[in-house]
């Protein structure tokens, strides 16, 4: 079964999105609604087409993407279905409309034809219990999360009667084409991401609620600390939307069993009823939980419905847990550690006792988590990282009750390596698809040649492997020095080549701004000089290096994290890759060779012009232009021709050692002296920037920035036909970013960053 032609039904936010990621797979999709009363049959269809299209946020990968979207209505245009080699339902989560259309779906499809739902309530033997056998055959569950492009998880249910073919289709196709995480998961409520996820943003509500922890205080702990994202549970309801994130809430409790502990923690807080209703619903609404306003953000008191300034807070051993592991604020003996335990110990403890009710193992609760909600660990792989025995014990003490599967691990672990235990007794080797390699799941049977506490490198197969892993990701002297170590033991070992990877959710933030705080406040400028060079001379090793260097991001590749790689041989990065120079926003420059690459990258795309190629370089530099996807960013001339990308993440690395063995792909820098267009055109981009600024459309100091990127992508006050050198275009960079940082409107641009989340514009 091979699928090329996709139709999907429903487009609201998730059919939208369902269609928006096949047409990225290179498919061409028909996208219905119901017909539409006035001139436009298909406005509830187009509707959805406009919002994947938003560059806004876009749930398609580039322009071409959406020119394969067709648009229609189930009236009008519903026989154009029988072409179709998958139709996705996305409709209400109404049983009868959703049997109503089966039906029609079976007079008009293909024999061949493969057809799903995206619900998640809704059991699969009730919504095909009416079809014929052969329908049932090629029926199946697939559960997408929003957004789609984004989310990696998807959830697939396979019906009694549905045929193993076709799952196995479904499985490969949503895996290599749409670039999914598949999990298979049994016919259970709420299957597996939402029956935990739900759980454990409903159980850390309304333990803060039931404890007198404010909103901020609960997303302060119950986020980062426990390696989840900084949202934490009211910041992340108030980006779900507080009405819908409870509609789902009331959903899984129609449909979970009674004494389900779900129950316990499923109703809404007597204040949201209010919000609700007053258009309190979160982002959507201006105010949820949270709220901006001109005198700065707000959070609301969870007693008596009013908003209050939001502290700049900071609680240590959240801080302390972030960097040291989650025991630290479990074992911490104020109410913020008796908060953290007596929401994990729940969220746990329930993880536990779902298996083997959802399957035999806790992998796929492990994954779920970690894809479907964005958790750096699963509840099994945290219940490890504690220690199963002090689990037990604690609970035991409380006289709580310990789950079955949870005392089976006593004195033991979940995982052992690449191993996981089963229910009942054994272990059984982790099963992962055909071509996806998790760097995760390898760490476990490594040891690092080198490490600290920002980067380690490790021998993956002969090859050279270096992983940041510093809070964000963020580049210090620290992290250069491994990466300076793994380029000089690739060359004295004759390895393979390396290859820069994590698997974080961004590759890297950009350097540690709290390193440049401390060389500014502490005027060390020849400390700031020295680091600056030294970023600068390794990403140039990568650069110059006579052995494949191959960079593999995902998510956030942002200032100097995109000057690494800017410097590889090649990149293999991920679909939805994000990237850019965005130093000029908090008054630098990018000062780690990344002027110097967008000014030599821009002259190429610009078939040698060094004028139109400087000014592109420029402008780019300035605003802090960034790609939002791999194809943008080869518009942007933030990518060369032989940079390729991936749909699914999990098969990034082994696509990278493929390509490192291979070599074909290697592409070396040629970086030859550029003749610089010197002052008539340095001139020009400062009388343009100080014309912007009268405009308003600048500030003062954006002006002071601008003209140190004039003068190093044109020279400054030069002649023009001045060579400069590779080298010099580095000594230009580092000249630069020492002046901007000396004055005050930078320091109190990062200061403000670093102190409050959001530069100053001076």
């Amino acid at each position: 079964m091979k699928i090329q032609k996709v139709a999907v039904i429903g487009a609201g936010t998730m059919g939208a999105g369902i269609a928006g990621q096949a047409a990225n797979a290179g498919c061409d999709v028909l996208l219905f609604d119901l017909p539409s009363e006035g001139a436009d049959v298909n406005a509830l269809a187009q509707k959805g087409l406009d919002r994947i299209s938003n560059p806004a946020d876009p749930g398609i990968i580039s322009e071409e993407a959406g020119t394969r979207i067709t648009v229609g209505n189930i009236r009008d245009d519903f026989d154009k279905l029988a072409s179709c080699d998958w139709i996705a339902e996305a409709i209400l989560e109404r049983l009868d409309l959703k049997k109503e259309l089966y039906k029609k779906l079976d007079k008009v499809c293909k024999d061949s034809a493969i057809i799903s739902s995206n619900t998640s309530t809704i059991p699969i033997k009730l919504l095909v219990e009416d079809m014929p056998l052969d329908f049932k055959k090629r029926f199946a569950i697939t559960h997408f999360f929003n957004p789609v492009r984004f989310m990696p998880l998807l959830e697939l249910v396979a019906g009694e009667e549905t045929d193993a073919d076709v799952m196995t289709a479904l499985h490969l196709f949503c895996d290599e084409k749409l670039g999914k995480g598949v999990v298979p998961c049994l016919d259970t409520p709420g299957f597996l991401g939402n029956r935990v996820g739900c759980y454990a943003i409903q159980a850390a509500l309304h333990t803060a609620n039931n404890m007198g922890i404010s909103p901020q205080e609960a997303d302060a702990i119950f986020g980062r600390p426990m390696g989840i994202p900084k949202t934490g549970v009211f910041g992340l309801y108030d980006l779900i939307g507080i009405d819908l994130m409870s509609d789902v809430a009331s959903s899984l409790v129609s449909i979970l069993p009674e004494g389900d502990a779900f129950h316990d923690v499923g109703a809404k807080l007597p204040l949201m009823e209010n919000m609700i209703a007053n258009g309190q619903r979160g982002r959507k609404t201006g105010a949820g939980f949270y709220r901006q306003t001109a005198g700065g953000k707000q959070v609301i008191d969870l007693k008596t419905g009013e908003y209050a300034p939001a502290e700049n807070l900071s609680i240590d051993i959240a801080n302390k847990a972030e960097k040291d592991g989650i025991i630290h604020v479990l074992k911490d003996e104020s109410k913020y550690g008796d908060y953290a335990w007596q929401v994990m110990s729940n969220v746990l403890s329930y993880a536990a006792s779902l298996v083997p009710e959802v399957g035999d193992n806790p992998v796929g609760i492990d994954d779920a988590m970690k894809m479907g909600y964005n958790w750096i660990k699963g509840p099994f792989e945290l219940m490890d990282d504690i220690g199963v025995d002090y689990f037990i014990a604690r609970l035991e003490s409380e006289q709580r009750p310990v789950p079955e599967y949870l005392k089976q691990a006593a004195g033991s672990s979940f995982y052992d390596g690449l191993k996981v235990r089963l229910y009942g007794g054994g272990w059984q080797e982790i099963e992962r698809p055909v071509g996806t390699l998790r760097f995760n799941d390898r760490r476990k049977t490594l040891m690092p040649v080198k490490a600290n506490t920002e980067a380690s490198w490790y021998d993956v197969d002969g090859a050279a492997l270096v992983e940041f892993h510093s809070k964000a990701n963020a580049l210090g002297a620290g992290s250069m020095q491994i990466l300076d170590d793994a380029l000089n033991a690739v060359r004295a070992k004759n390895m393979q080549g390396l290859i820069i990877h994590n698997d974080a959710q961004h590759f890297s933030c950009g350097v540690n701004l709290n390193a440049v705080r401390a060389f500014f406040e502490a005027k060390d400028w020849d400390g700031l000089d020295a680091f600056l060079d030294h970023f600068q001379q390794t990403v140039h090793k990568m650069a110059a290096a006579d052995f494949p260097v191959i960079v593999a991001p995902v998510g956030l590749s942002l200032g100097g994290g995109f000057e690494v790689v800017l410097h590889a041989k090649q990149v293999i990065c991920h679909a939805n890759s994000n990237m850019g120079l965005v130093e000029s926003g908090v008054g630098v420059i990018p000062a780690g060779g990344g002027c110097k690459e967008t000014l030599y990258r821009w002259i190429e795309k610009k078939d040698g012009d060094v004028v139109a190629g400087a000014w592109e370089a420029f402008m780019s530099l300035g605003y802090g232009k960034t790609a939002s996807s791999p194809l943008h960013a080869q518009d942007l001339a933030m990518l060369r021709p032989n940079d390729r990308y991936v749909n699914n993440r999990d098969r990034l690395l082994s696509e990278s050692l493929t390509a490192l063995k291979d070599g074909s792909e290697q592409v070396p820098f040629q970086r030859n002296p550029i003749a610089m267009a010197g002052k008539p055109l340095f001139d020009k981009m400062v009388t343009w920037a100080e014309d912007m600024h009268s405009k308003g459309k600048l500030y003062a100091h954006d002006v002071v920035v601008s003209t140190e990127i004039a003068r190093i992508v044109t020279g400054g006050e030069i002649e023009p036909g001045t060579l400069h050198s590779e080298q010099d275009l580095y000594d230009a960079e580092r000249r630069a970013f020492l002046v901007l940082a000396k004055t005050a409107a930078t320091q109190e641009r990062i200061v403000t960053l670093l102190d409050k989340g959001k530069a100053v514009r001076n």
